[in-house]
């Protein structure tokens, strides 16, 4: 798997705010923000499968 690179400008309260975070898990700025992201992804593809699996069975939620 190849890399690429993603430039980011950000104001400086959300770098700060980044780097709280990111040190209150032992993590650089950098590896914080892939985790994010990658967790997002997840969480969205997971959230795609389960309401096409629902539509499957016929499923439906309470609302």
């Amino acid at each position: 798997m190849g890399t690429s690179v993603l430039s980011l400008r950000i104001d400086r309260e959300l770098l700060e705010r980044l780097r709280h975070h990111a040190a209150k898990r032992g993590m650089s700025v950098q590896d914080y923000v892939v985790r994010t992201l990658i967790r997002d992804d997840f969480d969205q593809r997971f959230q795609t499968a389960v309401e096409e699996t629902e539509r499957f069975y016929g499923v439906t939620r309470p609302t």
